[in-house]
């Protein structure tokens, strides 16, 4: 299923994130996908929000992943944009994913395709203008309990 959203501000981006955040139960893959600057890492201070936690989210791009605890499940962020082999980031990966107390959000995932799983949500980020973003969700009717 895919579903479109014209956001026209990072405050918008991040409420439409955090609806989601607010939906998530924990085992959840979720691939962010967009150009430097799509609101990748806006996205994730909704998600982070929404899902109750008080963390403060930073762009994982120079330490590669960060975890924010929340009440219920953690978040796993990682950010693959500066490699070209995710190494041993793979099995940190792959553990995330399957557990069931954490929630895992990919920026740049092309690079781990072959680890995520079919059931995720991906969401791609298309620039239009300066605040202006289509964000389009892309994801399994599994998963549709999300977008409520």
């Amino acid at each position: 299923m895919i579903k479109e959203i014209k956001s026209f501000s990072q405050d918008e981006t991040e409420q439409i994130a955090e609806k989601i955040g607010k939906q998530l139960k924990g085992r959840e893959t979720i691939a962010l996908i967009s150009d430097l600057g799509g609101g990748k890492t806006t996205f994730v201070h909704g998600l982070v929000k929404g899902s109750g936690s008080a963390d403060k989210v930073a762009s994982p791009t120079f330490t590669i992943s960060r975890v924010y605890e929340g009440d219920k499940f953690d978040i796993h962020h990682f950010d693959f944009y500066r490699l070209d082999d995710p190494g041993i980031l793979k099995h940190s990966l792959s553990e995330a994913i399957t557990d069931a107390n954490s929630v895992t959000v990919i920026e740049w995932p092309a690079i781990v395709e072959g680890v995520l799983p079919e059931d995720r949500l991906t969401i791609k980020f298309k620039v239009n203008d300066v605040n202006e973003r289509i964000i389009t969700l892309n994801y399994p009717n599994s998963l549709s309990y999300l977008l409520k």
